[in-house]
């Protein structure tokens, strides 16, 4: 049976890899019987059961990266911060073992991207993190990101990605994801998808791994799915989605987070490559 969100190719080509996006929902909040220590086992059996290759989570404490170490022994991790408050929410990016990770940048959306800061519009920090990997001839830019609830403070964000992956990666597949706190009709996701309307000359352009009807990503708890596609899977490059899934089942009694997992299956198309230039400037984590 294909799930309503889901692609298939008439010819049913073989995925080169997966993908999956998911804000962990930070594990110090009071969500009762959500909480953290109820809800950690259910994470077990999603990866048991989809399996995916890269993973990009959002709002992840220190100790949720600790335990997701230990349910994904196959994978290795970027975007820890260290030293960092104790309730410091990272960006992580999980990638399996077989990768090699060739380089790592982690900045902040504001206008000192290089060191912790906000803008003075965003309600909280708000940072990126981006790796470069490779396998044989393949190469792959991951990013996992979290935007802010103000939309001038989402396009400025927006800019601040494409400007950093712009001298980067420029003819590498990038894939884009994480909780940007709007639909795909706000002006940040067109600043994405469709540069030549925004004021970011020359800025890579993505593609959306999900297409209209949007399935809702975000759900409170509830398992509803009637709350809005504000979590995104984007793309660019020689690769292309086979298979789109919003996972909005139970497990184990109930859900992993307060938003629902995303899960893109993706094939190379064309020939590989690996010459990934390292971004300019520091990376405050290391």
């Amino acid at each position: 049976m294909t799930h309503p969100h889901q692609r298939e190719s008439s010819q049913k080509p073989v995925p080169d890899f997966s993908v999956m996006s998911l804000n962990l929902r930070f594990g110090l909040a009071d969500d009762g019987d959500n909480r953290w220590e109820i809800r950690k086992k259910r994470l077990f059996s999603v990866f048991e059961h989809y399996r995916p290759d890269f993973i990009a989570f959002q709002e992840a404490n220190a100790f949720q990266i600790e335990f997701l170490c230990n349910i994904l022994p196959g994978h290795r991790y970027i975007g820890k911060r260290s030293p960092a408050p104790p309730f410091w929410q990272n960006n992580v990016l999980f990638y399996p073992d077989s990768w090699v990770c060739r380089w790592t940048d982690h900045f902040f959306l504001s206008d000192t991207p290089n060191v912790p800061s906000r803008f003075p519009e965003s309600k909280w920090p708000r940072q990126c993190t981006a790796g470069a990997f490779t396998r044989k001839d393949r190469c792959l830019v991951c990013i996992s990101t979290h935007l802010d609830f103000d939309a001038r403070v989402q396009i400025r964000s927006v800019h601040i990605i494409q400007h950093r992956l712009k001298g980067t990666c420029a003819d590498a597949p990038v894939i884009l994801m994480g909780d940007f706190n709007a639909t795909p009709d706000a002006p940040c996701h067109a600043a994405l998808t469709a540069p030549e309307d925004s004021d970011s000359k020359g800025a890579l352009v993505f593609k959306n791994a999900f297409s209209p009807p949007y399935p809702p990503t975000f759900h409170g708890f509830s398992g509803k799915t009637d709350v809005g596609h504000i979590d995104w899977i984007l793309y660019r490059g020689n690769i292309a989605p086979l298979g789109t899934r919003v996972i909005t089942e139970a497990f184990d009694g109930g859900y992993p987070s307060d938003h629902f997992p995303l899960l893109v299956e993706f094939c190379w198309k064309g020939a590989g490559r690996t010459d990934l230039r390292r971004p300019a400037g520091p990376d405050p984590l290391s």
